[in-house]
């Protein structure tokens, strides 16, 4: 979905959910057959915006996958279907009930070939999928949708899964002095007889899931801007201009970043940003993204960071989600995780590498609070409810570290090289993990199995408990590495490279590892009595970490360490409070760090 954007509360028990199910005690999904191919759905709709109703159409093509086909099941909730109609205009027999429209064929139909049909239908207020809202004192009365996962059906009839993509037309009329947006490229703007009503017609010409189908109607002021000929628009409500000027600014910028980053040009005709009342952060749609109103605010650092992510975790979408899509709901994280860990990678671009470090922090920190208070589970994941079910702290910020991880065992150049050729090979299609697993192979040589058969497709993650020893005689220092991990439900011992940084006098010296037993033992050489040893060094792993270091140590690391490495040893001195040198420590770090995540953390720890 990418409706939320990743801050979640959380607040469940070991393996438990908060309303005490079990996650692994919910039903096993799969993804589901079909009979036929969607090719095209062709939706005109007429509002009456006033009395939250709409009368519609939805002509369909599409053609058989079996050799016999005779009747056609689409999803339809909350619509009143009047009439079905086949390409002659004859009256076709349909059944309707329980969230489906089966239609009946008067004959069977062969593989292949090309059926139309047409499904008019009417609506009033879903209240899911369409949204009617205000007026109000924030807003104008508006209409909005948010398709995602399975919620188109209450706008238009359609098969609501998203291993199957279409192009769309959408011909929307609504009273003059509104403002019309959907996918794709807009074809027409005509106004209606005497005057009273204004018809759009969008068109998307490239294929996408029926979730990434969006509407927008109101009396928006669209602001414009561009990116080498590619219409930018921004879509806000009058009186919002200054601050939306703001912060959209960046989205030419952004949008240049991810072409070069990913070496695929953007894929579709046009990109929108518009302001929805339904959205708590973003939700992407396939040339366009509704995002929340809080975006719209006075400037705060604070915010117009957090924004700033957001906005660049929608745009991500457009490559990962919409040009590729996941075939079913289990591999959520071939969306999400790739746009999550795009934001950290354009943060880290455009802000400098310490905020990269605390961004993809704090994604490390939101993934290990859901793990040790609510559940564990394998990313990849069959057991739902319903897909929003897996939309959590697995799915978002625990993938984007395992890509983080990824990259720095393949390599910079071996790993974009692999998002470059997952996304020409696999562009306009669905896909699975299995298809990532084996374009990995493919570009980069190596077997990866081993890798994401621990982080993808079994729970939990490493907790690793450091201790060493500095041995004078040897010139080294003996350090013990033990994996604690709960292994219940198939937690593995880890199989991973580790860097360890030595810090002496005479500098820094880097020791590469490799984990693969409950209890090791490594020596490495050490010229003298280290200053600061780091277990992870570079911030590569998904962990948790138990060191115990003496005072000097945690000091010095505070006051020569990377941000990761002081937000640390800030926590850790916090459980020395009692020592004067820890007490001056934490109060020049509360005033003079550099960074102020670090300032923020040493003062609230001393309040």
């Amino acid at each position: 979905m990418t409706a939320v954007i990743w801050l979640l509360a959380i607040s469940f028990g070991n393996g438990l959910a908060e309303d005490g199910i079990d996650v692994w005690k919910r039903p096993v999904q799969s993804e589901p057959s079909r009979n036929f191919d969607a090719l095209h759905y062709r939706v005109t709709l007429e509002f009456d915006l006033e009395g939250k109703r709409f009368e519609g159409s939805n002509l369909v093509r599409l053609v058989p996958l079996v050799e016999e086909l005779r009747e056609i099941v689409l999803h339809a909730e909350k619509l009143a279907i009047s009439r079905v109609l086949d390409s002659r205009g004859d009256e076709l027999q349909f059944q309707e009930g329980n969230g489906v429209l089966k239609i009946i064929l008067p004959e069977s139909r062969g593989l292949d070939e090309e059926i139309e049909i047409e499904i008019r239908y009417s609506g009033e207020d879903p209240a899911k999928g369409l949204y009617f809202d205000g007026p109000n004192d924030t807003h104008p009365l508006i209409v909005t949708t948010d398709s995602w996962p399975d919620e188109a059906r209450y706008w238009y009839p359609c098969y609501d899964h998203p291993h199957d993509k279409i192009t769309t037309e959408m011909i929307i009329t609504a009273p003059t002095g509104n403002k019309v947006l959907s996918n794709g490229r807009l074809v027409s703007r005509k106004p209606g007889p005497g005057g009273s009503t204004e018809t759009w017609h969008w068109h998307q010409e490239r294929p996408i899931s029926t979730y990434l189908t969006m509407l927008a109607v109101g009396p928006y002021v669209r602001m414009e801007d561009s990116f080498k000929g590619l219409p930018l628009n921004y879509w806000v409500f009058e009186g919002d201009e200054e601050n939306a000027s703001r912060i959209f600014k960046d989205t030419p910028k952004m949008m240049e970043y991810f072409i070069d980053l990913y070496g695929y040009d953007y894929p579709w005709a046009k990109y929108d940003q518009v302001i929805s009342p339904r959205q708590g952060g973003g939700a992407e749609a396939t040339s366009a993204t509704l995002l929340g109103m809080k975006v719209i605010h006075d400037p705060e650092p604070g915010l117009d960071l957090n924004w700033e992510r957001i906005i660049a975790h929608e745009l991500a979408h457009q490559w990962w989600g919409d040009l590729i899509t996941l075939r079913s709901w289990e591999h959520t994280w071939m969306n999400e995780s790739f746009a999550t860990y795009s934001d950290y990678l354009y943060l880290n671009h455009a802000r400098g590498k310490d905020v990269g470090d605390w961004v993809l922090q704090q994604k490390v920190e939101q993934y290990l609070e859901e793990a040790r208070n609510e559940y564990t589970r394998p990313i990849v994941f069959k057991r739902y409810e319903s897909p929003g079910d897996n939309f959590d702290a697995h799915t978002y910020p625990k993938g984007a570290v395992i890509l983080h991880q990824l990259r720095w065992i393949l390599g910079d150049q071996v790993f974009f090289k692999v998002l470059n050729r997952f996304l020409h090979r696999h562009a306009f299609r669905v896909v699975d993990t299995h298809d990532f697993m084996t374009l990995v192979k493919d570009v980069s040589g190596r077997n990866m199995d081993w890798y994401f058969e621990q982080h993808l497709f079994k729970p939990g993650h490493p907790i690793f408990e450091v201790e060493y020893e500095w041995n004078e005689g040897a010139k080294a220092i003996e350090m013990t590495v033990s994996q604690v991990q709960d292994f219940e439900r198939g937690v593995p011992v880890y199989t991973l490279p580790v860097q360890v940084g030595i810090t002496t006098s005479q500098g820094k010296e880097v020791h590469m590892l490799q984990v693969d037993e409950s209890r090791e033992v490594f020596t490495l050489a050490a010229a003298e009595q280290p200053k600061l040893v780091r277990f992870d060094e570079g911030n590569h792993l998904l962990k948790e970490l138990v060191f115990q270091k003496a005072v000097g140590e945690l000091i010095y690391q505070l006051e020569n360490d990377d941000v990761p490495g002081r937000m640390w040893a800030v926590e850790q001195l916090g459980k020395h409070l009692d020592n004067p040198k820890v007490n001056s420590a934490l109060r020049s770090a509360g005033m003079k760090d550099p960074f102020p995540a670090v300032r923020e953390a040493a003062k609230t720890v001393l309040d």
